[in-house]
């Protein structure tokens, strides 16, 4: 019995044999799994350790600064001072760990608990909005040993407290991170322009020039914008071995240190630009007070004013009234800030000076004048009648009977100007003279100059394209010809559109600076210099690295760009006949007399009471007082046939022998041009050669 008890039953084979069988497929399946994570998936999990090891940094370039002329400081990289906590050095008490964040809320005003951080609400440095424990737990889970943003661009004095209490706080610091500062703010922002994030829809094309989304920032107007690769310079990189808490252990190649940003210095003179910001608001506000509408609200409310070297192209001035203030964008864009100033009617983060398309009134028969003279349309000595009124028999084709229509002259109560020459019609501004030299006149004027020739004669002065100016942003205008109605308005051209657009009404339309560059080549014979806002380039250490070349655009006495054509009526359309030539430079010169006599003759010259005391210099100029109708004028209830509400243009250069300074002011429904945009001219022209003075 005890025998049966303490014996050993032996077990039997196949057990034995299943048991073996289950182990070997186990180890087998270990060997294979090795197999294929250690041999075959070798290169993947290689490369996903160093990628946990491995850290690529992108080190930020510091952005260059902007100057004007002088040395005047338009943009520069200030302090913020960001509050940051790094996890990993938090104390081990939690109680402890939250007295700090309660007096860190009360200091900053971010709260201890708010929010959280997902994949709906994720954490974005310096524009989450979660509380600080939320912000913190999101770096504890990611990378201990990183900062991460609390609260950016606290206030300095802030900071300080902050650093004094560094001690009693493991963990907490303060990072000093370069943002844009404006000193000049509204004065220059047109120009100079702002920065902001990396927009969305062109994250791959600036990380593929370096820069990280949500980090690095980017311009967005002015030159920060069409200077930003010059300006942001080239990012650094570091590659680093990291623990798995992701603190940095060591470098694992040499280091590639960033490269600063370039500073770029700007034609602009700061102390002009600040008179003629001045001079237009007194405008402005002066008008409003003497000339207010029917209805006692204001006339205007928003004006242009482009000062320029005619002989080297340099912006010395450019205001674009109403403005914004650049510094409101410096840290951040502030979404109800730039929702207001998106919505404004007058548009004031455009900068009316190169984007704004206005008809360019009577300023365009610098045009219609050059073109009529060179093309033998009229001659010096030919004396025209200029009444009051003319009438034409309007023509849309050949055969067309037409209609008869009525074309005034500005002074048309006064029974118009009667018999004048070429020079006194450029003098007095006659409507009815250009009306004719346009587009001809029975007998009288046969055939006008046309609007093909008109066209062509138009682009060489700087009309219909852009300038090529370095600011982003410009319009092209617009200079009709007959194929562009027939598809845009669904009409064949008529004589009567030739006539408008020889004043520069109907359909013309035209920036102030295109109306400031056909100025800029009369004053300067015939040659066009390419308008530019860039004087030079300096590098970190202030050595010149691009200095200043004035760039010839075209030169239209030697240079062929006047077409010929078949017809230049356009009836149909412009047939080019592949000819081209130049404009004989007498007749600059002519146009020239004709813009002088403007100022010096009594009492019709349009500029002779605005000009009559002026002694600074001789000046020569044209003015232009452009009815329109736009959206805004309708919802004013302003578009009255007859009685079109007007905009107010003057454009002028000093010295008449030796032009330094060509200047255009342009004030939107401001009414005559000689009376409101006049005075602005000559007041810019008298800063201008008294800040010249004062520095001899």
């Amino acid at each position: 019995m005890k025998e049966d008890l303490f014996s050993t039953t032996p077990l039997e084979n196949w057990r034995i044999a299943v048991t073996l069988a289950v182990i070997g497929l186990v180890l087998l399946a270990f060997v294979a799994r090795l197999f294929d994570l250690q041999i075959l998936q070798y290169e993947k999990w290689v490369a996903q350790a160093n990628a946990n090891r491995i850290e690529e940094i992108n080190v930020p370039a510091p952005r260059g600064a902007i100057y004007d002329r002088n040395g005047v400081v338009l943009a520069r990289n200030a302090a913020a001072y960001n509050l940051v906590i790094t996890p990993a050095y938090l104390p081990d008490d939690p109680g402890r760990v939250d007295a700090i964040y309660r007096q860190l809320s009360d200091l900053t005003g971010v709260p201890v608990s708010y929010g959280v951080v997902d994949k709906e609400h994720p954490y974005v440095p310096c524009r989450s909005d979660q509380g600080i424990r939320q912000i913190v737990n999101f770096g504890e889970t990611f990378a201990p040993y990183r900062p991460v943003k609390i609260k950016c661009d606290i206030p300095r004095d802030v900071a300080m407290i902050i650093r004094e209490r560094a001690t009693d706080w493991p963990g907490v610091g303060i990072e000093i991170e370069p943002v844009r500062d404006y000193p000049t703010g509204y004065l220059t922002a047109d120009v100079v322009g702002f920065l902001g994030p990396v927009p969305e829809a062109l994250v791959d094309y600036y990380e593929g020039k370096g820069l990280v989304a949500n980090r690095d920032k980017v311009g967005y107007a002015g030159v920060e914008l069409s200077y930003q690769d010059l300006l942001a310079g080239k990012n650094g990189h570091r590659t680093v071995e990291v623990d798995v808490a992701g603190h940095i252990l060591r470098d694992l190649k040499q280091p590639q240190p960033p490269q600063p940003g370039a500073n770029l210095v700007l034609t602009l003179d700061t102390r002009l630009q600040e008179a003629a910001y001045n001079i237009l608001v007194n405008q402005i506000k002066y008008i409003n007070e003497r000339y207010p509408m029917h209805d006692g609200s204001p006339r205007t409310s928003s004006g242009v004013v482009i000062a320029m070297n005619p002989k080297t192209g340099e912006i010395l001035a450019m205001v674009s009234y109403p403005t914004y203030e650049n510094n409101r964008m410096a840290r951040f864009i502030p979404a109800y800030y730039y929702q207001q100033l998106a919505a404004d009617p007058e548009k004031p983060l455009l900068n009316h000076a190169i984007s704004g398309e206005f008809p360019p009134g009577s300023t365009f028969k610098l045009v219609t004048g050059t073109g009529a003279l060179n093309e033998h349309v009229v001659t010096l000595d030919q004396i025209i009648d200029a009444p009051g009124i003319i009438y034409l028999t309007e023509k849309y084709f050949a055969n067309d009977p037409g209609k008869a229509e009525k074309f005034y002259d500005h002074n048309y109560q006064q029974g118009g100007f009667g018999k004048i020459d070429f020079l006194h019609c450029i003098a007095f501004s006659s409507n009815v003279c250009f009306y004719k030299l346009g587009g001809g006149y029975d007998d009288e004027i046969n055939p006008g100059l046309g609007i093909c020739r008109l066209g062509t004669y138009a682009k060489a002065l700087g009309y219909g394209k852009r300038t090529g100016i370095d600011l982003p942003g410009e319009a092209t205008g617009l200079i009709p010809t007959p194929t562009w109605k027939r598809i845009y308005k669904g009409e064949n051209w008529a004589t009567g559109d030739t006539y408008l657009a020889s004043v520069g009404q109907g359909y013309v339309l035209a920036t102030p600076l295109q109306v400031l560059m056909s100025a800029q080549t009369i004053a300067n014979n015939g040659r066009q210099m390419q308008p530019t806002i860039r004087y030079e380039v300096v590098d970190a250490e202030g050595k010149v690295i691009q200095p200043f070349r004035p760039k010839l655009r075209w030169d239209i006495t030697k240079d062929p760009l006047i077409q010929e054509f078949r017809n230049p009526g356009g009836l149909g359309s412009c047939k080019f006949t592949g000819q081209l030539k130049t404009v004989d430079p007498w007749v600059i010169k002519q146009i020239q007399r004709g813009m002088r006599m403007a100022v010096t003759t009594f009492p019709h010259g349009t500029l002779y009471q605005v000009f009559k005391d002026f002694h600074i210099a001789a000046v020569a100029g044209k003015t232009g007082t452009a009815e329109y109708c736009d959206n805004r004028a309708q919802k004013r209830n302003l578009c009255r046939r007859g009685d079109w509400p007007t905009h107010g243009w003057t454009v002028a250069y000093a010295p008449y022998d030796d032009p330094e300074i060509v200047v255009v002011a342009f004030i939107y429904n401001g009414g005559e041009g000689a009376v409101v945009a006049g005075p602005v001219v000559r007041r810019v022209m008298e800063a201008y050669f008294t800040l010249k003075s004062a520095a001899r």
